[in-house]
C-alpha cells in the first residue's frame, strides 16, 4: 500500500487527526498571525508596485490575458473601481464566482488562498479599504483595474506626495 512517502509514525498521526471531532478543533493563533502577516505583506507589495510603475504595464501572472478575458466574459458589468462586499461574498455572488474560480484551480498557484483586496481603487490599503477575497478574485479585479485605468490615480497620487 502506498502512503505517499509518509513513514509509519506520520501515517498514524494522520489517522489520529482524522478521528478528531471537527467541532472541538480550534484555530492556532500563531498560524492565523502568520497568515495575516503574509496577507498584509502581499497587499503592501502589490500597492508599492502599482504606485511605482505604470499599472497598465504590470503583469501579475503569466496568464493575465486569460484571467482578464474570462473575467470580463463572465462579469462584463462588474464594477472594479469601487467594490461592494456583497458583489463578491453574498450567497448569490459566491454561486456566480464559483465556476470562474474553479476554472483556475490548476492554472493559478494558491488560487483559493485568502488575499486582501482594496475596495476602493482610488485609495491606499487600510483596514477600512480592504476585504478578504480568494487570490483568483484579487487577480481578476486588479488585472481589470490595471488594464482599464482604475489604478492609474494611485501612482499619480504618490507622485504628488513625493514632489512635496
Amino acid at each position: 500500500m502506498d502512503f505517499g512517502g509518509l513513514n509509519a509514525t506520520e501515517v498514524q498521526a494522520a489517522a489520529a487527526a482524522l478521528k478528531i471531532d471537527p467541532q472541538k478543533v480550534t484555530n492556532n493563533a500563531d498560524v492565523e498571525m502568520q497568515w495575516a502577516v503574509k496577507a498584509y505583506q502581499h497587499a503592501e507589495t502589490h500597492f508599492n508596485l502599482i504606485s511605482s510603475v505604470d499599472p497598465r504595464a504590470i503583469r501579475l501572472t503569466r496568464i493575465d490575458d486569460e484571467i482578464y478575458t474570462r473575467f470580463r466574459q463572465e462579469f462584463a458589468d462588474f464594477p472594479v473601481e469601487v467594490l461592494r462586499e456583497e458583489d463578491l461574498k453574498s450567497p448569490e455572488a459566491k454561486e456566480k464566482w464559483r465556476p470562474f474560480c474553479s476554472y483556475f484551480e490548476n492554472k493559478v498557484e494558491d488560487f483559493n488562498m485568502g488575499t486582501l483586496l482594496r475596495t476602493d481603487s482610488r485609495k491606499e490599503f487600510s483596514e477600512e479599504n480592504s476585504m478578504l477575497v480568494l487570490r483568483i478574485q484579487f487577480l481578476a479585479v486588479e488585472i481589470a483595474r490595471n488594464r482599464e485605468g482604475y489604478n492609474d490615480g494611485i501612482r499619480k497620487l504618490k507622485e504628488k506626495v513625493v514632489a512635496r
